[in-house]
């Protein structure tokens, strides 16, 4: 499963209505570091910014963490696995 897979199968299970669990490596480019790698347990795909309020919005998915109520955002480039399933990385 690549990004773009994972990222459609994540807008279709939050339409539907469940929760999906997913990986990825934090990044914060405003203090340029990472805390590692964030599992989410059970999360949601929020509507995706808009960039006149975030200028990386079409590199970034928002989603809430279900378990906390939190709302949050990932870089499409640092999801490493959904569901338990690692993607795959391919240079085209």
């Amino acid at each position: 499963m690549t990004i773009y897979d994972a990222i459609a199968q994540m807008r279709k299970i939050t339409k539907a209505g469940g929760t999906f669990s997913f990986t990825f490596m934090s990044y914060s480019i405003t203090r340029d570091s990472t805390q590692g790698i964030v599992e989410v347990h059970h999360a949601r795909l929020r509507p995706r910014g808009r960039v006149e309020h975030n200028q990386y919005a079409e590199l970034q998915e928002e989603y809430i963490n279900v378990n906390t109520g939190e709302p949050r955002r990932f870089w499409h480039c640092c999801l490493l696995s959904l569901n338990g399933q690692s993607l795959t990385f391919t240079a085209e």
